[in-house]
């Protein structure tokens, strides 16, 4: 009996002027030339004006240097959830994979991910990821992983993101029908979910690391603020008004992002390492 093919996918790849066009060119043949199973398309959604060097890369994947292309070009920077889901909106697959423009996918990535999606059984699938940075090799960092099955996504849901951003594969018309990306700073992805899940999308995981992360000095940095808890704060009402907690739930997300917004970038990133990420659920 013949093998049935995968199903032919896009990968979204977001841009903006502080990405390095080293790191990207990297990223972009990560998903695309170096993958066992190479996407249909790829869709890089450049939020406002880039420089130079990233405007030579993105020359040179609208000639086709990567296979089929799209570039799509915006003359102001709007933010994360507005290129993304412009990028959704003209994907011609059902089937989207989300990437970053410096991290790394690893080679077999798409071909572990993409039949999984085959055969109507899933919407929605992330893996496990490993950091790198400058100073550690791909392959060496610390393990990020999620909960695998359906069951543990949903049980999870409530309490933190259950997908890492940038391994997520999925149905497009399912995330439309949810409403797509919508603007909540740095918490968009983690809204998509919840809307997904509660649309009766099917979810999970694997537990096989499947793509590199990028971390950097300033990524706990980053996760900290009173912008940050503005916007978990705006997520948790949502989450209330939905039924996704209850009003204990609310008051105890809210206490634990507060105290982990609020610290120092080091502290934050002792509180990730040693309280969030070793009891995130591991591969049975």
């Amino acid at each position: 009996m013949n093998e049935v093919a995968p199903p032919p996918f896009t990968v979204v790849m977001p841009l903006w002027r502080g990405d390095r066009a080293d790191r990207f060119r990297a990223a972009a043949r990560s998903a695309t030339l170096e993958q066992d199973l190479r996407p249909a398309h790829l869709i890089v959604t450049v939020d406002g004006p880039v420089g130079p060097e990233l405007d030579r890369e993105l020359a040179g994947i609208e000639t086709g240097e990567l296979g089929p292309a799209l570039v799509l070009r915006h003359d102001r920077h709007r933010g994360l959830a507005p290129a993304l889901q412009d990028a959704l909106d003209r994907a011609e697959t059902e089937i989207i994979a989300r990437a970053d423009a410096d991290d790394l996918c690893r080679r077999d990535r798409f071909a572990r991910q993409i039949p999984a999606l085959a055969d109507g059984q899933l919407d929605l699938l992330g893996c496990a990821m490993q950091e790198f940075s400058d100073d550690v090799a791909p392959g060496t960092g610390p393990l990020r992983r999620r909960p695998l099955s359906h069951e543990e996504v949903v049980a999870y849901l409530p309490v933190h993101s259950p997908f890492h951003h940038p391994t997520v594969v999925m149905r497009a018309p399912v995330a439309l029908a949810a409403g797509g990306y919508r603007e909540l700073d740095h918490l968009e992805d983690y809204w998509l979910w919840e809307r997904m899940v509660l649309a009766g999308a099917r979810c999970g995981n694997l537990p096989d690391v499947l793509v590199d992360y990028r971390v950097d000095e300033d990524l706990f940095a980053r996760r900290g603020g009173w912008g940050m808890l503005a916007s978990d704060l705006r997520l948790q009402r949502i989450f209330l008004r939905d039924r996704v907690i209850g009003p204990w739930g609310f008051v105890r997300n809210l206490a634990s992002r507060g105290a982990y917004r609020l610290v120092p970038g080091a502290a934050r990133r002792f509180v990730y390492r040693t309280f969030v990420e070793p009891f995130s659920p591991r591969s049975r």
